[in-house]
């Protein structure tokens, strides 16, 4: 039995939350969060297929203690995720976060228990993730190695931690006009692109709660702990999916089982995972639309004229 609560994210996709949550069953942690947003009034059927996702994630057989955070009105994603993070660290000091599209490999659940007892107390590590999209190129002797990207395929944090963020990011403001991207990008080309995407956020113009979230972790000189495989697969990407309806090379990656643990010699964070990331991902001008694919996944809209 895993020793560690999880929250379950779901929405209105009933077959990758049935394959998610196979593998939540596997490892029976001892605590459950549900999180479910309710449907959208304006989706005909919306409100079968959230009842039908729900019915699945409440399919626990084991010894374990259920907690369902279930809106009666459409949130939003970036308010219903990160408001049921917050209730649920009411109860807990450590919290794994899974969505119903992120499919992940036992050895996930244990990993992020290895690391959140680990780093604990270590206020330079503010998350932990189970992606890895280096695409096969390991970047470490250790099974881990520390990055300041927070991917949320899959991850874990503290309520130390947690206590950091905002969604609307008010401090955002002080932070950019002070120069703090730029301890964490390595080119004007990518403190103009970060600054575009938080500059939108806090305009109120996401839907995201992924990005405050790693802002959140910059702003206080967080490190994102990431393994060296990749433990989790986004399964999600299609015409049903929220943020994410289009193909992304990050889709579907396979996943790998961490069978053993080898700790780094020290906390710092790898400059050229991170460069390699934001070629692929991010800013890099040989990356083809770049901000579009972005504000199609995190529902940023343009301003008006």
């Amino acid at each position: 039995m895993l020793d560690v609560a999880v929250a379950f994210v779901t929405f209105n996709r009933p077959e990758p939350t049935r394959a998610s949550f196979a593998r939540i069953r596997s490892v029976r942690p001892n605590k459950l969060f549900l999180v479910s947003d309710a449907a959208r009034p304006d989706r005909p059927g919306e409100d079968q297929l959230v009842q039908q996702t729900r019915q699945i994630a409440q399919q626990v057989d084991w010894d374990c203690a259920v907690y369902k955070i279930y809106a009666t009105s459409n949130m939003g994603c970036g308010l219903r995720i990160s408001s049921a993070i917050t209730q649920a660290m009411q109860f807990v000091d450590r919290l794994i976060v899974l969505e119903d599209d992120c499919v992940a490999d036992p050895s996930f659940f244990s990993f992020c228990d290895a690391m959140l007892e680990r780093y604990e107390d270590d206020e330079r590590i503010m998350a932990i993730s189970g992606d890895n999209f280096q695409q096969g190129i390991s970047r470490t002797d250790a099974s881990y190695y520390f990055s300041k990207y927070m991917h949320c395929w899959g991850w874990a944090t503290w309520r130390r931690a947690w206590e950091h963020f905002s969604l609307m990011i008010p401090q955002w403001p002080t932070f950019r006009d002070a120069g703090g991207l730029s301890n964490w990008c390595d080119s004007a080309q990518e403190i103009r692109y970060w600054t575009e995407i938080y500059d939108r956020c806090h305009a109120g113009e996401s839907a995201s709660w992924a990005y405050p979230w790693q802002l959140s972790c910059w702003m206080n000189h967080g490190l994102t702990i990431l393994p060296d495989v990749n433990l989790v697969s986004n399964i999600g990407f299609g015409s049903d999916a929220t943020h994410t309806q289009r193909h992304d090379p990050m889709t579907a990656l396979p996943t790998q089982a961490l069978t053993e643990l080898w700790h780094p010699n020290h906390v710092s964070r790898n400059h050229d995972a991170d460069a390699y990331t934001d070629r692929q991902l991010f800013s890099h001008p040989n990356r083809v639309g770049p901000l579009k694919r972005l504000r199609r996944k995190l529902g940023i809209t343009r301003r008006a004229a």
